[in-house]
């Protein structure tokens, strides 16, 4: 077995695999959890690969996994809290395309963070936390890292309107997101290394608080606001909509904490648009999701619901476009 000779060649020639077990999360590639039984005791450990061991030619805009791999080791060394990357596996290898990391302990289903008594304590920090790895992230020297996507706000409602146009089926909501966000951008913010998904789901939280940034695959040169927003965006809440930082927390805290940790001076107004942006571009994305359960490309229960939620989305549009100008 590829895994247990890499194991036995990193750990030492006792060290032997325990509790391989395939995840439910990452849709796009394999990942596993397993352990290391080696002479100095327990390593747990994630294995990202891609299906099969072969990546497919992908018309989204996400990285390799190679470049995810030193993305992590780039934003390790920024101060932001992520899994050591201990080994990367190219194309063509036994293992297949693939990286090994440490696992981290903790949770990563939003409505048990923002529910559950273990994480009451976490809740009270998180923002803070998230607000100090994003300024990292976005301080991260972009000369140094890999070749990456570059797609700032217009960029992003060029590519989502084209595919909202190719589905023809106008919804008048969205016809007034995309015209609004054409007519009011802002000027663009100096492009900074985005992590393209920064919201409950794709962060580790333990009881003191936040854990590990996961799932850098959508990370591109980008307006640091981006990810600002995308964690306020209503999806993101999971029920718990009075709190705008993804269901447990305030902007103007989150703002401060980014700040203070060296990102830009960002007012909550300043978001709104990408926060607008952020729901239009989910509820795209649910109407691609409906669209491969309809054709047949994914027929799964979870395509078609998650398409249905493009109608939530309309809802959160309204409810923004209504709260303009409150967050000063």
């Amino acid at each position: 077995m590829p895994l247990a000779a890499w194991a036995a060649a990193h750990f030492g020639a006792g060290a032997r695999l325990e509790a391989l077990k395939r995840l439910s999360g990452g849709a796009s590639q394999e990942t596993w959890a397993f352990d290391v039984l080696a002479a100095d005791g327990p390593h747990p450990l994630i294995l990202r690969r891609a299906p099969g061991g072969v990546a497919a030619a992908r018309s989204s805009e996400a990285v390799s996994l190679a470049t995810e791999a030193a993305l992590l080791g780039a934003t390790s060394a920024s101060g932001v809290r992520v899994p050591a990357v201990l080994h990367v596996s190219p194309p063509g290898s036994a293992i297949g395309e693939a990286f090994i990391m440490r696992r981290v302990a903790g949770e990563t289903l939003g409505r048990k963070i923002l529910r559950d008594d273990e994480f009451a304590h976490a809740r009270t920090t998180l923002t803070r936390d998230c607000g100090e790895a994003l300024a990292r992230i976005h301080a991260v020297p972009v000369a140094g890292l890999p070749d990456l996507p570059r797609s700032l706000g217009e960029d992003q409602i060029a590519k989502y309107e084209a595919i909202y146009r190719g589905f023809d089926m106008p919804r008048p909501v969205l016809e007034l997101a995309f015209a609004w966000l054409k007519a009011n951008a802002p000027a663009p913010a100096p492009p900074v290394l985005v992590h393209g998904d920064f919201r409950l789901g794709n962060l580790i939280v333990d009881p003191g608080g936040l854990g590990a940034v996961l799932d850098w695959e959508l990370a591109h040169i980008g307006d640091p606001r981006e990810d600002i927003a995308w964690l306020c965006v209503n999806s993101w809440r999971f029920g718990h909509s009075e709190k705008r930082v993804g269901g447990f927390g305030d902007v103007p805290e989150l703002l401060d904490a980014y700040h203070a940790a060296g990102g830009a001076k960002i007012a909550p107004a300043d978001i709104d648009w990408w926060e607008i942006l952020g729901s239009l571009k989910w509820g795209v994305m649910c109407m691609i999701m409906y669209s491969a359960y309809k054709t047949g490309a994914d027929p799964s229960v979870e395509r078609a619901a998650i398409g249905r939620r493009v109608s939530e989305n309309e809802i959160d549009l309204i409810n923004l476009f209504e709260g303009l100008g409150r967050h000063a």
